[in-house]
């Protein structure tokens, strides 16, 4: 099927569109805007600046990406702009800010993401696969979220936080450091409330595999000793363990935040 771009939509004839994609009503497609095959915009959506996006990807209306980032640093420069990949939906007013100019040009985000009604992904973060944003979800600049992470409804996330692979947000956590592969927090501020699985065993990881992801969780985060001394018993006795590498290689790279705790001292 050819395009469809509706009689109110106003798209620059320097856009780039592939195959079957279709353009709603009073939408706006800036200049350098490339959009793959069979993506749709609603209608009302506003694409401005350096926006690339992949294949059957979904805008509801009054979606924004593209424009100025709400950086004071950032001097206006032209080479920043919005990654995006395949097969990802974007709900009504949600929104995607580029990079900067003084930190990561791009903003980025994986395929089989999907933003809910008026979640926000400041400039510079980098979101995997299969990420899920709640209703009014906010994310600060520089965050970088992890594949299959859920974060949770009208949750904010402070600017250069880390959250990891399968870890999962309660709603309304207010998010100031990072937190590990697979975990599971809430509250404001947010607390390592434990591991998520039951996101685990709803993506197929095996029963021996959280038992032992459970058995070095437990060492990692216990009263006795110093979090150093645990995570060195941990890497000693688990490090081996797939899933207990990951969380032991995310807390080694530990770098703007520190790591999320059970308790609000630690």
């Amino acid at each position: 099927m050819a395009n469809f771009i509706h009689e109110t939509a106003i798209v620059s004839p320097k856009a780039k569109l592939g195959n079957d994609v279709y353009i709603g009503p009073f939408s706006i497609v800036g200049e350098n805007i490339t959009l793959g095959d069979n993506c749709r915009l609603e209608s009302h959506v506003s694409l401005a600046g350096n926006v690339t996006m992949g294949a059957d990807n979904v805008l509801s209306p009054f979606v924004t990406m593209g424009h100025p980032p709400q950086d004071f640093k950032h001097q206006g420069g032209d080479d920043v702009g919005v990654i995006i990949g395949d097969r990802n939906q974007f709900r009504e007013y949600a929104n995607v800010h580029p990079g900067t100019d003084v930190g990561r040009p791009n903003t980025v985000i994986g395929n089989d993401c999907y933003m809910m009604v008026g979640s926000h992904c400041a400039h510079e973060s980098i979101l995997g696969d299969h990420v899920i944003l709640s209703n009014g979800v906010q994310i600060g600049g520089a965050v970088e979220i992890g594949d299959y992470a859920i974060l949770g409804g009208l949750c904010a996330i402070h600017q250069f936080t880390r959250i990891g692979a399968h870890a999962f947000i309660g709603g309304m956590a207010t998010v100031t450091t990072d937190i590990i592969p697979y975990g599971s927090v809430v509250g404001n501020p947010a607390r390592l409330a434990g591991l998520n699985v039951i996101g685990l065993r709803r993506r197929g990881f095996d029963r021996d595999m959280i038992m032992e992801l459970r058995t070095a969780y437990r060492l990692l985060f216990a009263d006795e000793a110093t979090f150093a001394q645990r995570f060195e018993d941990v890497e000693r006795l688990y490090g081996e363990h797939e899933l207990v590498k990951d969380v032991l290689s995310f807390v080694r790279d530990k770098n703007k935040r520190n790591i999320c705790m059970p308790s609000l001292k630690g």
